[in-house]
Order: C-alpha cells, then sequence, then structure tokens
C-alpha cells in the first residue's frame, strides 16, 4: 500500500501550489519594499514626489508647494534612475 503523497501524481499536483506560494511571496516582497511613510520628530508626515532627473527639477518643487498651500521643509533629496526624488515636509500653519 502507498501512501497518497508518495504518489507521482500527487507530487506534480504540488509543485504548482509552491510556484504559486512563491509568486505571491515575491508579489508581497516588491510591495513592502516601497518607502513606508515617514514622520519627522514633531510628528508631520514627509511625501515624496518624483520628476524628471533630466532637466527641470522645479516640477518637483512646484508639487511640494501644491500640496503644501505654499511652504513646505525639505527633508532629502535622491536620483534613482531617471527619477529625481523630492522628500518633503509641508510646514505648520
Amino acid at each position: 500500500m502507498t501512501r497518497p503523497d508518495s504518489s507521482p501524481s500527487f507530487r506534480f499536483l504540488r509543485l504548482p501550489v509552491a510556484m504559486s506560494a512563491c509568486m505571491v511571496f515575491a508579489a508581497l516582497s516588491a510591495c513592502s519594499s516601497s518607502t513606508p511613510p515617514l514622520f519627522l520628530s514633531d510628528g508631520r508626515p514627509t511625501i515624496q514626489v518624483q520628476c524628471p532627473a533630466e532637466g527641470d527639477r522645479d516640477s518637483c518643487a512646484q508639487q511640494a508647494r501644491a500640496r503644501c498651500g505654499g511652504t513646505y521643509d525639505t527633508v532629502g533629496t535622491s536620483i534613482e534612475g531617471a527619477n529625481f526624488n523630492l522628500v518633503f515636509a509641508c510646514r505648520a500653519k
């Protein structure tokens, strides 16, 4: 008598399940690699905007001003590939 889990057909059934689990894990890992919302020590949330690294980076500043109603504090900047990233926090009104 053979155990059900030792049959060749059962092993092949487990392969798609294992592959699906790996794909779901990879997808969730990709989601978790994004930058989580950060807060400054005074409790203000930070926001990240992107604009092209080549050319006028003022579009990032314009996005920040628009989101903050005019004034913001720059927390950090970086270049990743073709993108310029601006991380900022709106000033308290």
